[in-house]
């Protein structure tokens, strides 16, 4: 293979060929050493951050003063920060024959399962996620000593190296290329060839700047180029492994091939690539709003945070919403939908920057008619209701529009039997299973006592967020994030495998945020012992940007003093 890579003098056999030399420096590189690589890198991210941002905002198309620019900074620079700072902790512990978990309480979760607290992790995450929280659910059976036993991964023998791993970059969230290397890197143990989604070129030198730690070590090489180079990787027999982030699509093409030959290979279950890959893909994320008592105050805020859900990056999140639940039988659901249409009318104007997306939303239009309300100041945005949700042949329960659309289907009942019925729907009626959403009212939520908490453990998701976006699990260093574990290859759904995983636990299932169901003030007006103004990730939070670059600097370099910059930015947002 003589492939040249661009922006590079090295072909892809000079690529290969340093990494698999590299190795063996790779596995000389203690737990100490790769603590210290992990903290640069947090370094590095917060000395390059601006020049990151600037290149974002180009690619999505955003005005530079836009308070949509907060999400840049949320789901970029500080996000990457986060993680190698909670990665070099761990490390840090192993280095010193620590336990890994660094003493975290494990509590019971339900069905016989234990939960490995990952959010707070701080007292600065006390205060600065007030009310939130974030729980690492392990598999039913595995026990608190196996927990702890296997905790590390591979970075209890770093001497052990694995190969060389193709981390294949996605194209919608800038943080995911570097978080998935990092995993790669000190959770599996392998030496990483990083191919950019064409989408990200214009980021290639940010992240040579900000994972220049590695690229010097010789332990990963980052390329760019089309589908010829990244499959041109992967099938190479120099690589052993693959991750990948993107569609389900995408991912048959690599596993099974293209067209007759894919369909007759995995009609035999023989895939053309023949070494093993994990995957984060996406689907079709539900929101399930159990009906209850709300004030205008609560449907107006609710609204916002669902249409939130949706319209965060245009739309162009693998876990952005697609599929309301609602009780037909709920005497505020009408209340609730004017507002939600609502929210999504008047959010920030922004462009539909994803390739592909405004013809989704448009094939989409056409499919539902006049079910179909068109929303926002350019009506790029799609509200579809009446949909029937036992409808299996229904495109917006199969297909992730990965765009401004959202649906919304209604199931009878209220209380338990409404969400018995939504999980159920949830489950069996939509495709993938990376992340689902509920919102509902704390005092239903004590009304339906342990029965939530069954059902909760009934969903099968690989990110659960009650009252909380899961874009905040993806947010949590130590949350793990990935599909729910099982999906064959040949029905691999939203993917194998988890990353980010700060801990770098075994054996995990799930992780279920939580969050307030209202903003402070009036989460303490009505007992929700939470601080929390509007989040930082709302879109219409008018001081995002501010307050997501203040959260950048301070994740780099916490301290008591920078606090009192952060509050005024959140409050006013």
């Amino acid at each position: 293979m003589t492939t040249r890579i661009a922006d590079s003098e090295k072909s892809a056999d000079e690529v290969l060929t340093g990494l698999a030399a590299a190795e063996a420096v790779w596995a000389r590189t203690g737990p100490a050493q790769r603590r210290d690589l992990l903290n640069r890198v947090g370094d590095l991210v917060a000395r390059h951050a601006d020049e990151w941002i600037a290149a974002a905002v180009r690619i999505k198309g955003l005005e530079a003063g836009s308070p949509l620019v907060g999400e840049e900074w949320i789901s970029g620079p500080w996000a990457v920060v986060g993680s190698a700072r909670a990665l070099a902790a761990t490390h840090d512990r192993i280095a010193r024959g620590e336990d890994p978990l660094g003493g975290a309480e494990l509590r019971p979760a339900p069905g016989g399962r234990i939960a490995v607290p990952a959010l707070p992790a701080s007292n600065y995450d006390r205060l600065l996620l007030s009310g939130f929280s974030a729980d690492v659910w392990m598999r039913p059976g595995v026990t608190a000593a196996e927990i702890r036993d296997e905790a590390g991964l591979a970075a209890r023998d770093t001497t052990h190296t694995r190969g060389t791993t193709l981390v294949l970059g996605a194209g919608n969230i800038f943080s995911i290329a570097p978080l998935d290397v990092l995993y790669a890197l000190h959770a599996d143990n392998r030496v990483v060839v990083l191919k950019l989604n064409p989408v990200t070129d214009p980021l290639l030198q940010v992240f040579r700047k900000v994972l220049a730690p590695y690229t010097e070590l010789g332990v990963l090489e980052i390329v760019t180029g089309g589908a010829g180079t990244g499959s041109a990787y992967a099938y190479d027999p120099r690589v052993t492994s693959v991750h990948m982030t993107g569609s389900e699509a995408t991912h048959d093409a690599i596993v099974w091939g293209v067209g007759e030959e894919g369909e007759r290979a995995r009609a035999a279950g023989t895939p053309k690539l023949d070494k093993p890959i994990s995957s984060e893909l996406g689907g079709v994320a539900p929101v399930i709003v159990v009906p209850g008592r709300w004030s205008a105050a609560d449907l107006r805020f609710q609204a916002q945070h669902v249409a939130t859900q949706r319209l965060h990056n245009s739309g162009a999140n693998c876990i952005a919403a697609q599929v309301v639940l609602v009780s037909a039988d709920w005497p505020q659901k009408d209340a609730f939908l004017a507002e939600l249409r609502r929210a999504l009318d008047e959010a920030p104007a922004r462009p539909v920057w994803y390739p592909g997306g405004t013809d989704r939303v448009a094939a989409a239009r056409d499919t539902h008619g006049d079910r179909a309300t068109s929303l926002g100041p350019a009506s790029e945005r799609l509200l579809i209701q009446d949909l029937d949700a036992g409808d299996a042949d229904e495109p917006a329960f199969r297909t992730e529009y990965f765009a401004p659309v959202l649906t919304v289907a209604e199931l009878p009942g209220e209380g338990s039997d409404f969400l018995a019925e939504a999980v159920r729907t949830a489950n069996d009626g939509l495709r993938g299973t990376l992340g689902a959403n509920i919102v509902i009212h704390p005092a239903t939520l004590r009304a339906l006592g342990p029965f939530f908490d069954e059902q909760l453990a009934e969903l099968r998701y690989g990110t659960i967020g009650v009252n909380a976006w899961t874009g905040v699990g993806y947010l949590t260093p130590h949350a793990t994030w990935g599909a729910f574990p099982g999906h064959p290859l040949e029905d691999i759904q939203s993917g194998r495998g988890v990353v980010h995983n700060a801990f770098l636990l075994a054996q995990v299932e799930r992780t279920v945020v939580r969050g307030p169901f209202r903003a402070s003030p009036r989460s303490l007006f009505h007992g929700e012992w939470s601080l929390s103004p509007k989040p930082p990730w709302f879109v219409s939070n008018r001081t995002a940007a501010t307050t997501g670059r203040r959260l950048t600097a301070f994740q780099a370099r916490p301290r008591i003093t920078a606090l009192p910059c952060i509050f005024a930015s959140a409050l006013r947002g």
